[in-house]
């Protein structure tokens, strides 16, 4: 997979950011200079402030006067964690010795419109496994690919032979609910084999600045065929709301191609690539750096629709309402 002026993209972002660190002489390492450093590191470098219109000034000043100077570093932790969970946002994380802090309300707010168990029996007992991908032909003939973590890479080899071997499928079911990310490469590496063209994916932008929206002009992101066997039928992607990071990005380039219907729940979102800073006491946090965009331009931060909204019934627990809707589209039944 080739993602345009990718090597570029991520000099200037490490570029951008640098040159707008908090150096360690500015705060020392106490309660306040702790909470005055990460309040600042967010400021000036978070991607996401403008668009989900938050008041960080106010932010500041509300959560100033629970930081005390003999506060010990579980309280600290506490209420700096409070303070980022403003965000709304899954990528960003504040990483002690003894606790990271996250926010997960993306997804545990939504129903769950996913069952392993399911899906287990879905697969069988002899499905085929190439790297991060279990794969399997249905009985109507209908192939299924269920990818639960890019974090787990797939070879070009793999997915010859994935591709391969249900080429003979009437269709294609490519599962990505539960998949909170991982490697962004893996994601679009799998996203190439679905187009025979370069396709505009999306955007990207950089921050040049402290003020919240200084932004680079937003740079084209292509997803470029791949040179190795690429499936040329119908494929439907099933999404929920755990699906999240690389696979809101993987996500957003399918819904490009022509022959790609998404189904299921709308997905968790987190399309800003996230970069890492420190505070004065060691504690290490974890941000939102570069907004991506659609090919649209339109904000995909906040998740991306399906095409077809289906919900799983939560007292089924011998079919998947989601696959089994994706099976019926396929053989051409859908009502």
């Amino acid at each position: 997979m080739k993602r345009t002026s990718y090597l570029t993209t991520c000099l200037c972002l490490v570029l951008a950011l640098f040159t707008g660190c908090i150096r360690e002489e500015e705060y020392d390492n106490s309660p306040r200079g702790n909470f005055e450093a990460l309040w600042r590191i967010i400021d000036e470098q978070y991607c996401f402030l403008d668009y989900k219109q938050i008041d960080w000034d106010e932010v500041h000043d509300r959560y100033s006067g629970q930081i005390q100077d003999n506060m010990d570093g579980e309280a600290l932790f506490e209420v700096l964690g409070n303070m980022l969970a403003e965000l709304r946002d899954g990528h960003v994380n504040l990483y002690s010795a003894f606790n990271t802090a996250r926010y997960w309300d993306w997804y545990l707010d939504y129903p769950r419109n996913f069952d392993e168990a399911i899906v287990e029996n879905y697969l069988g007992r002899d499905y085929r496994i190439g790297g991060g991908a279990k794969y399997t032909i249905l009985e109507d003939n209908i192939g299924y690919v269920y990818y639960g973590d890019f974090s787990a890479a797939i070879g070009d080899g793999n997915l010859d032979e994935m591709l391969s071997y249900l080429a003979i499928c009437n269709g294609l079911i490519v599962d990505v609910r539960q998949n909170g990310g991982g490697n962004l490469t893996t994601a679009q590496k799998l996203a190439s084999r679905f187009t025979d063209e370069r396709v505009l994916t999306g955007y990207i932008l950089h921050k040049t600045g402290p003020g919240h929206s200084d932004f680079s002009d937003p740079e084209p992101v292509y997803t470029d065929p791949s040179d190795g066997v690429r499936w040329q039928k119908d494929v439907v992607v099933l999404t929920n709301r755990h699906s999240y990071s690389a696979t809101n990005d993987f996500v957003n380039s399918m819904r490009c191609f022509p022959r790609v219907t998404l189904m299921g729940d709308k997905t968790g979102g987190g399309s800003g690539l996230p970069f890492s800073s420190e505070l004065p006491n060691g504690w290490s946090v974890r941000f939102s750096a570069s907004p991506q965009l659609s090919a649209e331009m339109e904000q995909i931060e906040f998740g991306i629709d399906p095409d077809i909204k289906v919900d799983m019934d939560e007292t089924d627990r011998e079919q998947d309402a989601i696959i089994e809707a994706a099976r019926r589209l396929l053989s051409g039944q859908a009502e």
